[in-house]
Order: structure tokens, then C-alpha cells, then sequence
């Protein structure tokens, strides 16, 4: 292998080359990024055995050629290297890889070429075009509430799935679930529609990250495959996959039914000043009282904390309020953190009781809906210590 490439050609692949590999653990092979030196262009691969990235690049190939070498380390160099032309090549016996700019000369060992596993091709049957940054924009409202541990299986993926309503109205729901939070985003493709099984599709949390960071602004092409999603650049010219889980999903069309009970509260405030006044109270959570208080009248909500350590914290705050319950509590942060998500001025929350799914929705944000489980109320008295 010999090629000439452009450093800041090559280095945004190189960089998501890296990141999906394991940084010091696991076999040798799995920390590589391999480097092959094709017709014209200079093809960058890495996996961790689940992830698979590809992507060519620009070059002037003087011979061609595959060779791996220790990930981070090489793009670690490359990356401190400054902008200009790079020459890479093997030595005469493939042992080692040769990096060189100008008087820089550097030798990294070369990894074994039985090492090398081929790729998952990209499939060759139908495939469709979407937005990469709306793809983005659904994971990133949605994973804060999937749940961390993989031992959850189904609730530990992100689920795509097709929906027919029965009145010929189609659409796409992604939804999120970690067991006391649910979170869903519907729209309308019918092309991802007719694309997805209509058991759906699941991918587990802990590849949304590196999905994330590959996704760009631009359109991108997407393919199912058996037993992978196949995911790469409209130019062809970078290729991400990750496998699929068959996990039975939760039916949570019981939960969102509860939703729609006339008989439930219904709370309006300002989401700005709800997080604000959130903020603060948390300050005043301790590890037994994470939560916070909500006591409702027609006009207001008071919010209050308290803890033996801390003090109490209360606030009030102009709402629209109709309802018969009175009060209700909800973990701090795990409000916080969902009112992030939402970009309406307002939020509207349907509580079916104290103890019953809240549902939280906002007029910006049409196509999103978060059901939070409020926290069980229990009383708490604190003795003085000379009435023990």
C-alpha cells in the first residue's frame, strides 16, 4: 500500500473511525482502523464487532494495498499533524505502516491481515433518503428517557414502528421508554413507512450515541437489512451500520389511552419560568426527597421542596389549572430534563392522578408527547432530637 492524501481530507473520517473503536480494552483487531488503497481514493474502516463504519476518500494511490494499524494512536498523530499532504504507506514486508509529511517520518506497527473481517455490504434492494438532521432531532428527544441497562431488553431500544390507524392514515412513531418515563415522536414518510417491518424496528441505546456524531445536516440513505440497519452519505462516499434488536416491545397503547380520560386534571404554565423555578427547588432535594411538590388552585401552582438538612424551598407561579386533584409530585430533574426537549413557550400537562401516568405536551411541538409516573406522596415528620 502507497498513497498520498490531503490531511484535513481525511481526518473528519478518521475521527469517527476512532470513535466507535474500544479505546484500550478488547482484542487488538477491534482497536484497529484499517486503511486499504483502492482506485483513486483511500478507504478508512473500523469496527467494534457491532458498529461498522466505512468511508473513502480522496488519494493518489501509488500502489494498492490493505493495511490496520492501532486506531487512536494513528489518529491521534494525524490529528496533531498540521493541514498538507500525507504519504502512507507499508514497508517492503507489511510489517510496519509508514506515515510521512515533509521531514515528519513516523512508524507504526502494522496488524496482522488475517485480522481484517470483511464488512457488511450495504443492501442492494430498496432503500430510501431522509433527513439526516431531523433523524438527529428524533434521537436526541427521545434517548434521554430509554432506559441505560441493557439487561431491559426492548425497553433498553429506541422503536420505530408503522402505524396504521385504520381510517387510511399512516404514520411513523419512535418512541423511548426506561420504565417510569415514555417519550414519542410521530411523523409522516410514507417511504420510512413502507421501508420499516410492521412488527417495527429496535436499536439499542448505546449506538444512538455514535449515530449521533455521524450524522450530518445532509440527506442520507437508509437500508434494512436481516439483521442490521445500514445507514450512508447520498455521494456513496461513507457507510455507518449497526445491528437491529428483536426484542418484543412494550404495548403502550394502554398507557397513552389513560391520556384521554375526560375525567383528568389539566395543568397549563409557562415552560421558561416551570424550569427556572425547577432549578432552584432542586437545590433544596436531598437523596430520600428528590422530588418536587405541585398544589394546584384555579389560578396558580405552588411548588415546594424540603429536606431535614436543607431547609424548604416554596415558589408559586401564574397557570390555568382545571381539575380536581390536588397535589402531586414529581422527581426534579427528571422534569427538568424533559421540559428541555420541548421548544413551546407553554406546556400542558393531563394528570390522571397523583399516583397515575402525567402526560406533558406543547403547542410548538405537535409531534411530541412525554409521559412522566409522579412520585408516591408520603408524609414526612422530623423530630426534635429533645422529643425522641
Amino acid at each position: 500500500m502507497f498513497v498520498k492524501v490531503i490531511r484535513d481530507e481525511i481526518i473528519e473520517g478518521l475521527q469517527k473511525s476512532a470513535g466507535i473503536i474500544p479505546a484500550k480494552t478488547g482484542a487488538a483487531f477491534l482497536r484497529s482502523i484499517w486503511l486499504e488503497a483502492v482506485d483513486g481514493s483511500l478507504k478508512i474502516m473500523s469496527t467494534d464487532s457491532s458498529l461498522e463504519f466505512s468511508g473513502e476518500y480522496p488519494a493518489k494511490v501509488e500502489a494498492t494495498g490493505r493495511a490496520g494499524v492501532q486506531g487512536r494512536a494513528f489518529y491521534e498523530l494525524v490529528r496533531k499533524l498540521p493541514a498538507g499532504e500525507l504519504t502512507i504507506k507499508t514497508d517492503a514486508e507489511s510489517k510496519n505502516v509508514l506515515v510521512e509529511q515533509g521531514s515528519r517520518k513516523y512508524k507504526l506497527p502494522a496488524n496482522e491481515a488475517e485480522w481484517f473481517q470483511p464488512f457488511s455490504e450495504f443492501p442492494a434492494g430498496e432503500t430510501v433518503f431522509w433527513s439526516g438532521d431531523f433523524l438527529h432531532e428524533i434521537i436526541e428527544r427521545l434517548a434521554f428517557c430509554i432506559s441505560e441497562e441493557d439487561s431491559m431488553e426492548a425497553i433498553a431500544c429506541l422503536s420505530l414502528k408503522p402505524v396504521d390507524d385504520g381510517a387510511g392514515n399512516r404514520h411513523v412513531e419512535v418512541c423511548g421508554l426506561n420504565g417510569h418515563q415514555f417519550a414519542m415522536f410521530t411523523f409522516v414518510n410514507d417511504d420510512i413507512y413502507n421501508l420499516l417491518p410492521a412488527e417495527g424496528a429496535l436499536i439499542q441505546r448505546k449506538y444512538l450515541a455514535e449515530l449521533k456524531k455521524w450524522l450530518g445536516a445532509d440527506e442520507i440513505e437508509m437500508a434494512l437489512g436481516e439483521k442490521r440497519l445500514f445507514l450512508r452519505t447520498g455521494d456513496h462516499r461513507e457507510t455507518f451500520s449497526l445491528p437491529l434488536s428483536f426484542y418484543q416491545y412494550p404495548n403502550y397503547q394502554g398507557f397513552l389511552s389513560k391520556l384521554k380520560d375526560p375525567a383528568s386534571s389539566r395543568l397549563t404554565l409557562n415552560r421558561g419560568e416551570l424550569m427556572d423555578s425547577l432549578e432552584r427547588i432542586g437545590i433544596f432535594n436531598t437523596d430520600s426527597n428528590r422530588c418536587t411538590y405541585f398544589l394546584f388552585s384555579p389560578g396558580e401552582v405552588v411548588l415546594y421542596s424540603q429536606g431535614q438538612d436543607v431547609g424548604t424551598a416554596t415558589e408559586s407561579l401564574p397557570a390555568t389549572f382545571q381539575g380536581d386533584l390536588q397535589r402531586i409530585a414529581f422527581p426534579t430533574k427528571n422534569l427538568v430534563e424533559i421540559l428541555s426537549h420541548f421548544s413551546s413557550d407553554e406546556v400542558s400537562f393531563t394528570l390522571t392522578g397523583a399516583e397515575a401516568p402525567c402526560g406533558i405536551a406543547g403547542a410548538v411541538d405537535p409531534n411530541y408527547d412525554v409521559i412522566i409516573m409522579p412520585m408516591m406522596i408520603q408524609e414526612e415528620t422530623y423530630y426534635a432530637e429533645e422529643n425522641a
